[in-house]
């Protein structure tokens, strides 16, 4: 079934209110009628299915017929902060990423990004990387959709780092060293429910300044493996280590 989310307050006495770009979704690209199923998932992370009970060109209604228990979030909570790229590689990252788990990507003006995001048109693109982030999220059946957060400089992201229980930065010079087993101590270290904040460069990689800051700030540096990772497959490879290590290995 197609899955949409909705907020707390569209939920009216077992009756789901559907408005904005899903409308057209579900009316004119699944060409749904009265009487389909569809999953609708909550602000709380609740997911109940539903049966279409009026479809207009402002909105949809739908009868919640069953609430169903899911378990598809990772049982740590994982924000993906990208030195910002070039050209379309953090749409990638941010939909790929919300496929495999993470909670929450804030982009990081680092030192070396050749991109720099106008001032003015900051909360358009922030706007339009949460539709991929929703779209994926509904895609890959999540419970919850991945939040998309304002870009922010380096002072800023140490800031943000005090709230997290695990803080990791990827650095290229760690696996030139031959450095391989602070993630997965790390990762072998994690409980339900932690969180963890993972820091990753743009093409160049972070600088030694910028790595040097962090890790006075509480931040663990390590590799990725052996090999050097482009800026786009960096932080899929630690989602990916994430799930093995908190879900497969269980």
């Amino acid at each position: 079934m197609q899955r949409y989310f909705v907020e707390n307050q569209s939920i009216q006495n077992e009756i789901v209110t559907i408005t904005g770009d899903d409308v057209k979704h579900i009316a004119k690209v699944m060409r749904m009628n009265e009487g389909d199923k569809i999953i609708c998932c909550n602000e709380s992370a609740q997911a109940a299915i539903c049966e279409i009970e009026e479809i207009t060109n402002a909105h949809i209604t739908a009868r919640i017929v069953e609430w169903v228990k899911e378990s598809s979030e990772l049982p740590v909570k994982v924000t993906i902060v990208q030195g910002l790229p070039k050209g379309d590689k953090l749409d990638y990252v941010m939909q790929k990423g919300t496929e495999l788990g993470a909670v929450a990507f804030q982009p990081f003006s680092a030192k070396r990004s050749v991109v720099k995001w106008d001032a003015a048109k900051v909360s358009k693109k922030t706007a339009r990387l949460q539709k991929i982030v929703k779209e994926a999220a509904e895609q890959s059946h999540r419970s919850i959709v991945p939040k998309v957060m304002d870009v922010i400089s380096l002072k800023e992201l140490l800031l943000l780092s005090e709230s997290y229980d695990y803080k990791l930065v990827a650095y290229e010079e760690e696996a030139k060293a031959g450095e391989v087993k602070k993630l997965a101590q790390v990762l072998q270290n994690m409980k339900q429910g932690e969180t963890v904040l993972a820091v990753f460069g743009p093409e160049g990689g972070l600088s030694e300044e910028e790595v040097d800051q962090l890790t006075k700030n509480g931040f663990t540096s390590c590799s990725l493996g052996p090999r050097i990772l482009r800026a786009e497959t960096a932080p899929l490879y630690l989602l990916s280590a994430v799930s093995y290590q908190t879900e497969l290995l269980g």
